[in-house]
């Protein structure tokens, strides 16, 4: 149905993983409040919308992806934008509010809607409204909800003055119908700070119940005497708050159960964007000893049957499973374990009020009911507000259905910050805390997001190991605290690790001597090509290299890879190499013991490493952590990176040592140029922009 043409703006988004499109619903759904309509698309759908003749305004929520990528779903949009041809008033006509999803424990922090948002600026697009920036590492909530807030004033302000350019002279009745919660300046937030000092002022409370359910006649349950507060338990001024919660998201799913007679979709239909390839895994080892803190494992992969192909610093995802113990024990609270093996069929719900409802694209349309819980749901997602909304509606104990109200108002964001978010609270971790709550499944099929593929850094070289394909990770642990009772291994991790038990622990026979093992498992993946994080292409250009622990995996193909083409090519020139090296413990977990070998045949020019948790008799204590010993060789750095034209690569922890590392450069970049820290930050943002400081890091 088309919108009303005195109140319509166009509404789209760009996802990867889901988070945009929620909130770009979440606006079309509240859009009626305010007397506005919204015409919402995917940014990919370019046959249903046209910027070049647009006159409504324009609001686009855009996620980022990778290292700073638009989502998969952008592609098409950014290149078309991005032609050089187009002339500079191209989109005079155009003005438009951005909202961009990052994380800020990425480098290149919501670089997805910066990338559209200034092209959109240099081809004379105006905005209506600020720019919002939302950062997923504190809490997208934290920026998104006043954001929407102050969207609304801005949209009608944006609409009365494109009909008064238009001649018309009739206020449009629309800009009186509703109050307006918040201006329509949205500051630049400091995020870090903001979790801290978040206030929720009682106007803004009373002025949102146009947005939002209000709630003031609940709290008549005597609340718990426990005066800390918890998941379960709240104190005041929360607990004697009056609520303002969002608006019931219309259901759109419905579920219909057809017996056991059928077979399930193969994997490979769940990623429709990619090829996949059923591989064996033929060798699994564990690289750190049964002391370590963390358990490091190295899988071989035989692709000698596929096409798959790959360079050394490319990443690869690995289609995995839902816990099988977790995916029963779902069953068995929601009332359906006998069903688990049944097929049902899943259809959008007749005559729902979702607009543009459809089947989420990684649900089936029939398949069984264990099928959607293994393979297709993150029941491990830390449950949205939205999704904490919808099971209030479900819960029947008064207690419980008033703390999870609480948990997903604006005055109980800090909770919801603090034991969800904070905690890392699963579904299944609140289905046990509200023991009443007994969602529906079309309900988890609606809220609940696509389980992701799991991304790893190949650790070979197809042309030093042909048909093979190494990559090593930490299994993750994730312990027990007081809203999940119990520890977890990682979803991806923790499967691959009991997938490859035999392989680590064959049996032995009689003798004591232990019985060849050979696997026959084998696991789903398909390629996630790195455009950049490469070897470059002169092998006389030296490069320095820094992984601790897990993150020297990429390293690992670099070196063989270098190996081999010394081999091959015994007249080339080879730069020198460098690689920094850092773990905790050397006996314990020096994963590679054989980058020695790579010393000796002088694949390796230099090999510097630290144990952090070693403790040292030296009189001058040795340094605990790469960014340290980096220091030590500062000339020698700056040689390589301003002298010689040098490549710089990093993989590995974000926050506790890119970050490090990179502040070590500055220093070393101003201490040997004998400039102050702000030109060296310049000269490393230049290293940035010319792909030689390169990036794999992960928070």
């Amino acid at each position: 149905m088309c919108c009303d043409s005195k109140r319509r703006f166009l509404l789209l988004y760009a996802t990867q993983k889901g988070q945009a499109k929620a909130i770009a619903e979440e606006i079309w759904q509240q859009a009626g409040a305010h007397g506005l309509e919204a015409d919402i698309h995917c940014i990919s759908e370019m046959d249903k919308y046209n910027l070049e003749t647009e006159k409504d305004p324009v609001v686009i929520v855009i996620s980022t992806t990778g290292t700073g990528d638009p989502p998969d779903t952008a592609r098409k949009f950014v290149k078309k934008i991005q032609d050089t041809t187009l002339p500079p008033d191209h989109f005079a006509h155009l003005q438009y509010g951005l909202l961009g999803l990052g994380d800020s424990e990425y480098m290149f922090f919501c670089n997805g809607g910066k990338t559209v948002d200034r092209r959109l600026q240099e081809l004379g697009a105006r905005h209506f409204y600020d720019t919002g920036l939302a950062d997923d590492c504190v809490g997208l909530e934290l920026v998104v909800d006043p954001w929407i807030d102050g969207l609304w004033l801005a949209l009608k302000e944006a609409l009365l003055l494109q009909k008064e350019k238009e001649g018309m002279n009739s206020v449009v009745d629309v800009v009186t119908s509703s109050p307006s919660p918040a201006p329509h300046v949205v500051p630049k937030l400091n995020l870090s700070s903001e979790v801290q000092n978040l206030k929720l002022e009682d106007e803004e409370a009373k002025s949102s119940n146009v947005l939002s359910q209000k709630v003031d006649d609940i709290n008549l349950v005597a609340p718990a005497r426990n005066t800390e507060p918890s998941l379960v338990n709240s104190v005041p001024p929360v607990s004697q708050s009056a609520l303002n919660i969002p608006a019931l998201p219309p259901a759109y799913i419905e579920v219909q159960f057809q017996g056991t007679h059928g077979e399930n979709p193969h994997l490979s239909s769940l990623i429709s964007e990619e090829t996949t390839f059923e591989v064996p895994v033929t060798k699994a080892v564990q690289l750190t000893r049964e002391d370590a803190i963390k358990t490091a494992l190295l899988l071989e992969l035989d692709i000698s049957d596929t096409v798959f192909d790959y360079l050394p610093g490319d990443a690869f995802c690995v289609l995995c499973p839902n816990n099988a113990k977790e995916v029963e024990e779902l069953l068995h609270i929601l009332g359906l374990y006998e069903k688990g093996d049944d097929f049902v069929c899943v259809k959008v719900k007749q005559g729902t009020k979702k607009k543009g409802a459809s089947r989420p694209p990684h649900i089936p349309e029939r398949s069984t009911l264990k099928f959607i819980l293994t393979w297709c749901l993150e029941i491990r997602a830390v449950p949205k507000k939205a999704f904490l909304r919808a099971l209030v509606e479900c819960t029947s104990d008064a207690g419980e259905k008033r703390r999870l109200q609480e948990l997903c108002s604006r005055q109980g964001t800090s909770d919801y910050m603090r034991f969800i978010r904070g905690s890392n609270v699963c579904f299944l971790d609140l289905l046990h805390a509200f023991p009443s709550c007994k969602p529906s499944l079309n309900l988890l099929i609606e809220h609940l997001p696509k389980l992701q593929a799991r991304s790893y850094s190949v650790s070979s070289s197809n042309l030093y190991q042909p048909g093979k394909l190494c990559f090593v990770f930490n299994i993750v642990e994730l312990p027990a605290c007081p809203a999940r009772p119990i520890s977890r291994k990682g979803v991806c991790t923790g499967w691959l690790a009991e997938l490859v038990a035999p392989l680590l622990h064959p049996n032995k026979n009689g003798l004591g001597t232990k019985e060849q093992s050979f696997s026959t498992e084998k696991i789903s993946i398909f390629p996630r090509p790195n455009n950049t994080f490469h070897l470059p292409a002169d092998p006389a250009v030296p490069v320095i290299m820094v992984g601790p622990g897990t993150g020297i995996s990429p390293f690992i193909g670099f070196l063989q890879h270098r190996q081999k083409l010394r081999e091959q090519h015994t007249d080339w020139e080879f730069g020198e190499t460098w690689l920094f090296f850092g773990c905790r413990h050397q006996d314990r977990d020096y994963l590679f013991k054989q980058l020695r070998c790579f010393l000796e045949n002088g694949t390796l020019t230099h090999l510097k490493v630290c144990f952090s948790r070693d403790s040292s008799a030296a009189e001058v204590a040795a340094p605990k952590y790469v960014q340290d010993v980096i220091r030590l060789y500062a000339k020698e750095v700056a040689r390589v990176l301003l002298e010689e034209k040098g490549y710089f690569y990093i993989c590995g922890d974000k926050k506790h040592m890119a970050d490090g590392v990179s502040d070590a450069v500055v220093d070393i970049l101003s201490m040997e140029m004998e400039a102050d820290r702000l030109e060296a930050m310049k000269i490393l943002a230049m290293l940035r922009e010319e792909k030689r400081y390169l990036q794999d890091v992960w928070s």
